[in-house]
């Protein structure tokens, strides 16, 4: 059955941002994108967490958004990071993501000032109703320190502008409620719980790994599209050691930028407080590469 925003179907990349000698690349930028509508990806998600949003200036943040635009070019959609704990804030960069061209924009859940569910409401009703971007409601606990609920979500849901969720709680039966009660498009937030969630109705994953693996996680998401579950399991099992051995060395994006340095595609550098990983942590990962057959 159709979603709200179908359109988002599939795989959607939460891309990192390479940096050098302290600043963006657009360069190496330039590259990941071609990389990404070369492989088929359905969307690409700038400044997000994986991102380094919480490091890049305002202007930075705003000319990564356009960069992105720009070079796409409408050959691939665009829902870049514009959350924030301030309202007024990710008011700010949502209208500048539209105004850039941006298709949608990822707005995670308000952070460490940890809103009531009614402020969780306004918050979202505030952003749907004076932009015109779709909204992806970013639904992440761990990081943000309190759950949207489901019933919120459902009371989200009859707003016209927010069709997405990216749901990264880590609870089936958080996203089965929400596809229960909703139409929304729920698009995974943790590369490993994919085809569970896509097997209770959800439409793809706004992944990590599809960094340097995009084409395998396309394979899985469209073997659950094409109702495949032998194949689906199959990539699965697959990608489930590189989801697990990979991001779970450190902190996102710290592991995922050391891998895309050892792939060639990046020059792995981080900004404070993220930092490197350690020599042991290098070979471990390395050796998942190899395990993977990437090296």
């Amino acid at each position: 059955m159709a979603t709200k925003g179908e359109q988002f179907a599939g795989l959607s990349v939460a891309m990192v941002t390479p940096l050098k000698d302290g600043a963006v690349d657009y360069d190496r930028m330039r590259e990941h994108i071609e990389f990404q509508i070369e492989a088929g990806t359905t969307c690409l998600c700038p400044v997000g967490t994986t991102g380094e949003s919480p490091t890049l200036s305002h202007d930075e943040h705003e000319r990564v958004i356009s960069f992105v635009c720009e070079t796409a070019a409408g050959r691939i959609k665009v829902m870049p990071g514009t959350g924030s704990n301030s309202t007024a804030e990710a008011l700010r960069l949502t209208k500048s993501a539209e105004k850039a061209g941006a298709d949608a924009a990822l707005q995670v859940a308000p952070y460490y000032n940890k809103p009531t569910q009614q402020g969780f409401y306004e918050h979202f009703k505030c952003l749907a109703e004076q932009t015109g971007l779709p909204q992806c409601v970013y639904n992440i606990p761990g990081r943000t320190g309190k759950n949207i609920e489901p019933e919120t979500i459902a009371r989200l849901a009859e707003l016209e502008n927010i069709d997405l969720v990216k749901e990264a709680t880590g609870s089936l039966d958080q996203a089965s409620a929400i596809i229960n009660q909703t139409n929304l498009t729920v698009l995974s937030g943790d590369d490993s719980l994919t085809l569970p969630l896509m097997s209770v109705g959800a439409r793809g994953v706004i992944s990590v790994v599809g960094n340097i693996v995009p084409q395998d996680m396309i394979g899985l998401v469209q073997a659950v599209e094409s109702q495949n579950m032998e194949q689906a399991q199959e990539w699965h099992h697959k990608l489930f050691p590189l989801c697990r051995d990979m991001l779970g060395l450190s902190t996102n994006p710290i592991p995922v930028k050391a891998a895309m340095k050892m792939l060639g595609r990046d020059s792995g550098e981080l900004r404070l407080p993220m930092t490197p990983l350690t020599a042991a942590e290098e070979t471990s990962l390395r050796d998942t590469l190899v395990g993977y057959g990437l090296l």
